[in-house]
């Protein structure tokens, strides 16, 4: 069977500096093997929807079931190292927290992951870098089946987009999905994705509230910024994993 763009699917699989250190995984075995907090689970994704490292999203459609070693450049991966993103930082941002910019930890800047490279005379270096920037990669990826159940694919773009359980029901054409209090107008920028990728008109409503059929907000950002947002935060937890620590700075 082969994949095609839009087909979702379970794969699991480890990412690795080229001849180095694992850096991301779902397999719990992989995972200890670096001391990750992170959790193993299955991963579910579309493909050609920028749900995944776009390299490893490429390669896949057009290839049958089955394993795969993918091998990418920096650029094909997480780019390469930009030195405008070597920032100085005074060290009053971190007296007021209580915390020690110590070379070598990861903090995180308000959504920001940076790596102190040095402190002296009250200015800190900080790397916002992701930590696998400059280097090439390679995954093994295992596609363990084409998840074709409707709820399956739509568990999976929730949790990419939104990172919440959602309820949502289905019923024809439609899908009604019940956020928390304050996340209606968010989740209404994303109609268009619901449409693109699930082909289901989406309705909001907020809990306690009645769903109110074509009532969608318009967005002020486009569908494109919004998942590249996302998939930012994706590599972004890559950082999360790499210092001895990660604070609030």
């Amino acid at each position: 069977m082969t994949l095609k763009e839009k087909d979702f699917i379970e794969i699991e699989f480890t990412g690795k500096v080229k001849d180095g250190e694992i850096f991301d995984s779902n397999i719990k075995e992989d995972l200890e093997k670096v001391q990750s907090k992170l959790e193993a689970k299955p991963f579910i994704f579309s493909l050609g929807q920028d749900m995944f490292l776009k390299g490893v999203d490429e390669f896949l459609v057009g290839k049958d079931m089955g394993e795969y070693k993918i091998e990418l450049s920096a650029e094909k991966a997480f780019g390469k190292r930009n030195p405008k993103l070597i920032q100085l930082m005074p060290m009053r941002v971190f007296r007021e927290h209580n915390t020690n910019p110590t070379p070598g930890v990861m903090f995180n800047f308000d959504g920001r992951i940076g790596k102190i490279l040095s402190a002296s005379g009250g200015r800190i270096r900080v790397d916002f870098n992701n930590p696998i920037a400059g280097k090439d990669v390679e995954y093994k990826i295992k596609i363990l089946r084409k998840v074709d159940d409707k709820n399956e694919k739509t568990k999976a773009l929730i949790d990419f987009l939104f990172r919440k359980d959602f309820k949502f029901e289905i019923k024809g054409k439609k899908i009604s999905l019940e956020v928390d209090k304050g996340f209606k107008q968010f989740v209404e920028m994303f109609a268009d994705k619901f449409k693109d990728v699930l082909d289901l008109e989406l309705e909001v409503k907020e809990e306690g509230e009645e769903s109110k059929a074509g009532e969608v907000i318009p967005s002020k950002k486009s569908m494109k910024d919004k998942v590249e947002e996302k998939v930012e935060e994706m590599k972004e937890r890559v950082g999360e994993e790499e210092g001895k620590e990660s604070k609030e700075g």
